[in-house]
């Protein structure tokens, strides 16, 4: 890996990472006067939801390892619901 493939790297790392802060509302709680642990968590359960997508398609493209990435994929994604429905306060089951 060179130095520009790096720095690339990092820099699509570190876009995803202020995206989701953004998306998950990392201005509310300075605007109602709330604390940032649900922006947290919302950072966490968009991570999650993004690994698990991201492990779906590598399912689509791998045919050697196909079986493997859809069901840690879909876990993943179920583990994202799970963790948005604690986070509304709904019951899981």
């Amino acid at each position: 890996m060179t130095g520009t493939t790096k720095i690339l790297t990092s820099v699509k790392y570190a876009y995803l990472i202020a995206f989701f802060a953004l998306l998950s509302g990392i201005f509310y709680p300075f605007i109602q006067g709330g604390g940032l642990d649900y922006t947290i968590f919302g950072i966490i359960v968009l991570f999650v939801g993004l690994a698990g997508t991201i492990l779906i398609y590598k399912a689509s493209t791998n045919e050697k390892r196909r079986g493997f990435y859809f069901s840690i994929g879909f876990g993943l994604v179920a583990i994202s619901l799970i963790f948005i429905l604690q986070l509304t306060g709904r019951p899981i089951f």
